[in-house]
């Protein structure tokens, strides 16, 4: 079977060719002023070349890692506390399931819809490298940033060193300066280096401050979509809806996998030895160290990452069957009391398709449902909307004029919260069938096998 060409398959490879195109550089310095490259400056630009080059191929050939079978929530160790004997200590990631992988999740591993599996310690998926950064991968990939960084600074350096003398010397005649080819090669390699010293040199400093704090990419967004909860809540009494008309209590909850800056690094890079974090050969973290991780302490073991969002939550599906429903009890008593059996067969059917219509988006075993989203359930002002087919019991607190964020920019679901920067999870690769409404939905019979394996070990 012939596999279907995706441009996305080009991204990788493209990111060799431009490093192969940066380092034609050495080539154009041959032939410009104010002089040669050296022995000297050739071999540090082609270190930092080499570098990087390698540092991408292994993040690329890299297996992100994956969840064993039969692998099971391990219980939440505190940093810089001895491990504790007791059994009934709560599980890393609480009760997290994953209905795609029809499997455990581990803390901080999240579905990527490109990869088909669960990603310990996802980052995001990047095309860039056509892989998961992981926790396997991420070394590698923050050397591509790093190498990345030196190299085109170093490029950039010696590039704008000729542009100036060029700019100084631009009356003399041209036959005494660089042809037309090498002026245009110039050109192209000051634009194109420059363009990805900018790119490459942000993503180097982003990265590096995730790095300190032991953060991931996805994990910066759900802070930001905490934060956002917790701000709607402060103005309708630490309460928002659930559904079913259900309260939950919404409290800022502390990040727990920031550990301190050098257990961060060593997490990070999975070796405590500075050295190997530059080493583009450096061994790869075992994958089976991304499954569990420690926490500072901060919350209770109890409390899991990410907290509680109440638009995330499932809702118990409705039924409605027409057999069981109010019937008339036959044509002379209803015509006697004035009552259009036609008529109410009518409503009776319209009823119907109205609660197939709020059942229709449920969960793929039939048994939960979405709720609408929350830039559908209330308007500008924060008043709730009505709706035919879902319970004024789903509503929060009417007529708050505080300004509950951007989830108003899609009409996709809560899924389509975007942060400030416009992204939702699904820019990151999650797959969001797999995100959202299914974590906690942990099947009866893996919480009856958790027990008895607790119930053993003691």
């Amino acid at each position: 079977m012939v596999s279907q060409f995706s441009p996305a398959s080009l991204a990788a490879p493209s990111v060799l060719a431009l490093i192969a195109f940066l380092a034609t550089s050495q080539y154009l310095f041959l032939y410009i002023d104010p002089a040669p490259f050296t022995r000297d400056q050739y071999i540090k630009l082609n270190v930092l070349i080499f570098g990087v080059s390698i540092s991408h191929i292994r993040a690329w050939m890299t297996d992100p890692g994956r969840v064993p079978p039969g692998w099971t929530p391990e219980p939440v160790r505190v940093y810089g506390e001895k491990p504790k004997t007791d059994k009934q200590e709560v599980p890393q990631g609480g009760n997290r399931w994953c209905s795609k992988c029809d499997a455990p999740k581990p803390p901080r591993a999240h579905h990527c819809k490109t990869c088909g599996r669960c990603i310990p310690k996802m980052d995001h998926h990047c095309p860039w490298i056509a892989n998961c950064v992981s926790y396997t991968t991420y070394p590698h990939f923050y050397r591509i940033l790093l190498y990345g960084t030196a190299a085109l600074w170093y490029n950039e350096y010696h590039i704008w060193l000729r542009l100036q003398y060029l700019w100084e010397n631009r009356r003399l005649p041209s036959y005494l300066g660089p042809t037309a080819p090498q002026l245009l090669h110039l050109f192209a390699l000051t634009l194109v280096n420059t363009l990805t010293l900018v790119t490459v040199g942000l993503m180097f400093l982003r990265f590096g401050k995730m790095l300190f704090e032991n953060v991931t990419t996805i994990e910066t967004w759900e802070i930001e979509r905490h934060d956002t909860l917790v701000h709607r809540a402060k103005y309708l009494g630490g309460y928002l809806a659930g559904p079913d008309g259900a309260r939950v209590r919404i409290r800022r909850v502390e990040f727990p996998y920031d550990i301190g800056v050098w257990p961060n690094l060593v997490q990070a890079f999975g070796t405590a030895n500075p050295l190997a974090w530059f080493w583009p050969f450096a061994a790869t973290p075992p994958a089976r160290r991304g499954l569990n991780f420690e926490v500072n302490g901060f919350e209770d073991a109890s409390v899991a990452w990410p907290p509680p969002d109440p638009d995330r939550m499932p809702r118990i599906r409705r039924t409605f069957n027409p057999e069981e429903a109010f019937t008339h009890r036959g044509d002379e008593l209803s015509a006697k009391n004035g009552i259009n059996i036609e008529a109410f067969r009518k409503r009776q059917e319209e009823d119907l398709k109205r609660w197939q219509s709020s059942s229709q988006n449920g969960a793929g075993d039939g048994t939960l449902q979405r709720r609408r989203p929350f830039h559908e359930r209330f308007d500008s002002s924060g008043t709730l909307v009505p709706s035919d087919v879902e319970s004024e019991d789903d509503s929060e607190e009417e007529g708050s004029d505080v300004d509950f964020g951007n989830d108003r920019a899609e009409a996709d679901g809560e899924e389509a919260w975007r942060n400030s920067e416009g992204e939702t999870l699904k820019d990151f690769g999650v797959d969001q069938d797999a995100e959202f409404y299914d974590e906690d939905d942990v099947p009866l019979g893996e919480l009856i096998r958790r027990r008895k394996a607790a119930a053993a070990a003691q």
